[in-house]
Order: C-alpha cells, then sequence, then structure tokens
C-alpha cells in the first residue's frame, strides 16, 4: 500500500522510528508519568515484546543532553512544556541493555556484559580529555575502556572494577556536567534467566548484586535509574539493602497503557491501513491482556500481523510469540504437573479462570520449588493473564487469546510424546494392531493414552482445532513405528486424509479419519468419518502403490475418551 507509514517490526530505537517515517503509537505518556510519580529506582516489569527496549530508548532520547527537541512535536509530551522545559536534554544518561549477556558458561557472559559496558563508556570518549576531570578519574575512565588486560589479550575488567563500573561512568559524567545523571537498564534479568539454564547462577547472581548495589545505592550522582525485566528478582537475591526501590508488576494498575497497545489504538492502526476487516481476528488472537485495570494487545503480534495483512488480506493469524522466546515455561509446568495440575490446564484452555496465590518476588531457584510458583511466573512473562484487576495476592488467572492457547495446546502435544517415548513395547502393540485391523485394541490403548494426557473441551473453538488434537497427538504415537512411511493431511483421492500410512513391510496401506464429537455421540462420528473416506475414495492409491492390504479407520473422540471403527 503506497503512500503509508512503515510497520516498525523490530524497531528499538526511538531516533530512527521517528525520522524515518515509520508508524508510532504514542507512549510518551509514561515520561510524565514517571516525572509526577518520582522515585530513585523504578523497577518496570512486563512480559518479553510489550515494547520496554523502544520505550526505555524513548526515555534516553528524551533526557539526554543534545535531544533533538523535534522528535517528540505533535506527541503527547508536548503539550506539558513546563515538564519539557525543565526535563528535556537536560541530563546524561548510562543506558544498558542486558539482553545479549548471554553465554554457555559464566565466564563468557561476564565478557559480554564487560563489553556491554565498555560500548557504553566508549560513547563519552569526551571524558578522557574533560577539563572537569583530574589524572585519577581520567585513568578510572580509560580503564573502564581497555580494562586490566596485558597487551594482546580479550578486553576485561577486574571483578573491583566491574563492580564499580555503572558508578564510576555516573561519576565521571555528574563531574563532566556538574549534573544529575539518569541510568536506564533494560532487562535487567535476562543473564540471570540465562545463567540459571546454564548452570552458573550463583555467580551471575553475585555479579549482578554487586553492580546494582554500587550504582543504585546511596549515589550522589544519580538523579534517578529505571529498569524493566519480566520477573520481580527477591531483594535479598538482587537488590539487598535497596530501600529507594520501586516495583510495578502486572499487577499493579500504574502504566498499564504504556506497555502493549491498547483497544483504540489497534483499531486506529487497522484502520489506517485499510485492514479493519480483519479486527476481530486480531481481537481473539492478540488482545486480551490485563496490566492492573488497563487492557491491551501485545505490540509485537499487533505489528507483524498487520504487516501479514498487507502483504495479502488473507493471511491467517499466526503464533508470532514462539519465534521470540522460549516456552519452556509451560513446559516446566507440565512436567511438574499434578492430576488437579492438568485439570486446571484443561480449564485454561477452554477459556475458563482459575483461582492462585501469586508470589510477586522470586529466584530463578524458585521456579523447582513448587508447581504453585510456576503459576506466578507464567503470569509475569505473558503466558497468563488477570482476568479482573488484583485486590490482593490472590487472583483469578486465564489465558489472554488464541496465541497463547496455541502455544499451550502445541507444548502438551510435544510434552505427551515425550512421556510415551519411554515405553517402547506398548507404542509397538498400538501400531501393530492397526496394522492387523484390531480396532478394539487400537481404542483400548488410544483411551488409556488420552487418560493420561489434557484434554481440549474449549467450548468455543472450532471443532476442527479439536480434530487437529487428537490428530496431533495420534500421529505422534503413530510415528515411532521405524518402518512404516506416515504423512498427514495428504492428498488422496478425491481429497485430503488425516493420516496415511503405507507398511512396506507388511504390504499394507492405513487411513485414519478423525473427528471429535461435538455432542458426545462417538459412534455417529466414526460412522461418518469411515463415510468420508469411502466418499472421498482415499484409499485408492494404495493398490498403485503396491499394497495388498488396506485398512480404513474411523476414530471418533471427545474429552478423554475414543471410539474406533474399522471400516
Amino acid at each position: 500500500m503506497k503512500g503509508k507509514k512503515l510497520l516498525p517490526i523490530g524497531i528499538e530505537n526511538f531516533t530512527k522510528l521517528r525520522t524515518e517515517d515509520f508508524y508510532y503509537i504514542d507512549k510518551t505518556g509514561l515520561i510524565s508519568e514517571l516525572l509526577y510519580n518520582w522515585a530513585q529506582v523504578t523497577l518496570l516489569l512486563r512480559p518479553r515484546r510489550f515494547g520496554k527496549s523502544l520505550n526505555m530508548n524513548m526515555l534516553k532520547t528524551f533526557f539526554e543532553i543534545g535531544c533533538d527537541k523535534e522528535l517528540f512535536a505533535g506527541l503527547k509530551i508536548w503539550e506539558d512544556q513546563e515538564l519539557c522545559k525543565k526535563y528535556m536534554g537536560r541530563f546524561p544518561v548510562v543506558s544498558l541493555t542486558l539482553k545479549g549477556v548471554d553465554g554457555p558458561n559464566y565466564e563468557t557472559a561476564r565478557g559480554m556484559l564487560c563489553s556491554e559496558i565498555r560500548n557504553e563508556a566508549a560513547r563519552f570518549s569526551f571524558l578522557e580529555t574533560s577539563e572537569e576531570l583530574n589524572v585519577k578519574d581520567k585513568d578510572d575512565y580509560r580503564c573502564l575502556l581497555w580494562g586490566e588486560a596485558a597487551e594482546g589479550l580479550p578486553y576485561m575488567l577486574t571483578d573491583e572494577t566491574l563492580y564499580g563500573s555503572l558508578k564510576t561512568l555516573t561519576r565521571l559524567l555528574a563531574k563532566h556536567y556538574r549534573q544529575e545523571v539518569i541510568l536506564l537498564i533494560d532487562e535487567y534479568d535476562v543473564p540471570l534467566d540465562k545463567a540459571y539454564q546454564n548452570g552458573y547462577y550463583d555467580e551471575m547472581t553475585d555479579l549482578i548484586r554487586n553492580v546494582f548495589s554500587q550504582v543504585l545505592k546511596t549515589n550522589d550522582y544519580l538523579q534517578f535509574a529505571v529498569l524493566t525485566g519480566c520477573l520481580r528478582i527477591s531483594k535479598e537475591s538482587i537488590f539487598t539493602g535497596l530501600n529507594n526501590l520501586r516495583v510495578l508488576t502486572v499487577m499493579d494498575r500504574q502504566f498499564g497503557e504504556y506497555f502493549g497497545f491498547t483497544d483504540q489504538e489497534v483499531r486506529d492502526m487497522l484502520s489506517y491501513y485499510g485492514q479493519m476487516g480483519a479486527y476481530s481476528t486480531m481481537k481473539e488472537w492478540y488482545d486480551g491482556y490485563r496490566f492492573g485495570n488497563t487492557n491491551v494487545y501485545c505490540p509485537w503480534d499487533v505489528v507483524n500481523y498487520c504487516s501479514d495483512l498487507r502483504a495479502d488480506p488473507h493471511n491467517w493469524p499466526k503464533d508470532y510469540w514462539s519465534n521470540t522466546s522460549s516456552n519452556n515455561i509451560v513446559r516446566r509446568l507440565l512436567q511438574k504437573a499434578t492430576a488437579a495440575t492438568k485439570r486446571e490446564v484443561e480449564n485454561l484452555i477452554a477459556g475458563e479462570g482459575i483461582s492462585k496465590s501469586i508470589r510477586s518476588e522470586l529466584t530463578y531457584r524458585d521456579l523447582d520449588g513448587t508447581v504453585e510458583n510456576v503459576w506466578s511466573v507464567l503470569l509475569m512473562t505473558g503466558y497468563l493473564t488477570l482476568k479482573k484487576p488484583a485486590d490482593g495476592r490472590t487472583v483469578e488467572l486465564i489465558i489472554p487469546n488464541q496465541e497463547i492457547r496455541e502455544i499451550f495446546i502445541t507444548q502438551i502435544r510435544e510434552w505427551f510424546e515425550e512421556q510415551t517415548a519411554g515405553d517402547q513395547r506398548k507404542l509397538n502393540e498400538l501400531c501393530m494392531a492397526f496394522q492387523k485391523g484390531d480396532a478394539q485394541t487400537v481404542e483400548d490403548l488410544f483411551n488409556e493414552y488420552l487418560r493420561r494426557t489434557i484434554s481440549i473441551r474449549d467450548a468455543g473453538a472450532r471443532r476442527d482445532r479439536k480434530e487437529n488434537f487428537y490428530h496431533g497427538i495420534l500421529l505422534g504415537l503413530l510415528g515411532y513405528a521405524e518402518d512404516w512411511i506416515v504423512s498427514s493431511n495428504t492428498e488422496a483421492g478425491d481429497g485430503y486424509c488425516d493420516i496415511r500410512i503405507e507398511d512396506e513391510k507388511h504390504r499394507t496401506g492405513i487411513v485414519i479419519e478423525m473427528k471429535y464429537a461435538e455432542d458426545g455421540d462417538l459412534e455417529k462420528a466414526c460412522r461418518r468419518a469411515i463415510e468420508q473416506i469411502d466418499d472421498k475414495n482415499y484409499t485408492d492409491t494404495f493398490l498403485n502403490d503396491g499394497m495388498e492390504t488396506v485398512r480404513k479407520y474411523g476414530i471418533a473422540c471427545y474429552k478423554k475418551r475414543c471410539k474406533v471403527l474399522i471400516g
């Protein structure tokens, strides 16, 4: 669509977004909210892909000395000229992102943190010749740039220098400008998450604690600091002795509209690009998050789907979330699931709520404590959301939208396949029953498997979605037959059959058609499946492929039960 603004997919640089004609949803009200509700240190917690990094870059652009004020002309913050005159372009700003501090071991991750700090320090090269700094100050600055390693060795800081690095940088900037410094740290908890996954959590916790305590605690050179992340790591773990910390989680009402898109903002975007016909689909798939008392969409999903719609208005929504983050936390819940937990997951997928007591402060090690801790993390990371504003620790949780529901369903299927993979004898028995035409054994075994997994009974879901779930479960089980050629949704006869199997060893072809019995009448649904196989001539190609025996199965499922008929 010519003449329209570009969609800012992956753009986290505010200046680039404003100068290169990208579509921008105004979140500059965050600036005035921070200033009028001032705190020495503010920790803003939101899930990944809700605009934290762009907002942090916006704050840097607004406050930093040398600000191009025209970037903010016409935006919400521009209406408050008194605030703009007092704060815009008035402060040195230290801005650090920790999202890239990752590594298979502590030494690698520590080195990456050193590089991030060095790169930020390098932005202020004028400090090396500043007349406001003495010889010792300039030596301290050069130490941040070059480290203490011998010539020819990789850049590295000693622990003492690294622990004090951010405080040193704020001190030097404050002396040069004779002005207190604003500190911005984006995705502060990513190094801890990566460290936990890779087995060096204690070392990284100690490192982050020492860096933060020096720069955030009793730092006379600091105007204020803003940090973002997903989880509130407990004070005892990271923020020891920090009494000036304000924490705002997804349960708090402040700043709700500044991370994510409101319904009106999504309507305006779709209208601008001529895609209002997709509004209901956009809402079903990507809306549903509640931050405090504000309902929002995931901005990453909205922008990506809008882009796909511009390319082709018939494009179906996708799971954009899984391409940007791991879904291990869902798998962790399933691995810890008791019978009661499985029932709660079934209720969630069906669109119902569950009541849980939420722990707002955690350490990553708490994830391996009880399953109840996992519920808290699912809320904080966006896999679950509040059904209504929180008025205490006990809240009602729901799955926010169709995208996240699909993630749960996919993770359930993969978890189930892992659970069943170890029982090769039973899997062989199931496959042998299919090959021999033993419908009763197939039914008995498949029922046994279904009782062990989590059923899909979402009343609002289309029947084909429910069929696809059971289809996927059975396809995973049949995939363990080494000598079978198993295909799914394959062209056959006059249509596409659900599952097609060629057992060349026994010269047997198998067609399986699956149905979800909405009314619970499994027998009727099975017969409908057999009739479809015959009407669409799904078995015709088997004879051409040299199969001597052909089996036709109609399988109907309802919640945790199935019926199997052979035609």
